[in-house]
């Protein structure tokens, strides 16, 4: 049960890297594409990040 989690929760997190990746064009950021990409679930704890993230997500 507990390989089953880890798959979801990878899976989760590089499907959101993946979406934040492919929009970072649609956010207020200029650089640091890999290093934002990567802590997306850390840096979601800022309102300002979080903003961003959701403008990434649409598409």
């Amino acid at each position: 049960m507990s390989g089953f989690i880890t798959i979801l929760l990878l899976a989760v997190y590089l499907g959101g890297a993946w979406k934040f990746w492919t929009g970072f064009g649609r956010t207020h950021y200029s650089q640091s594409r890999p290093v934002l990409t990567l802590l997306w679930p850390v840096l979601l704890f800022s309102s300002s990040y979080r903003q961003n993230f959701r403008r990434a997500l649409k598409g």
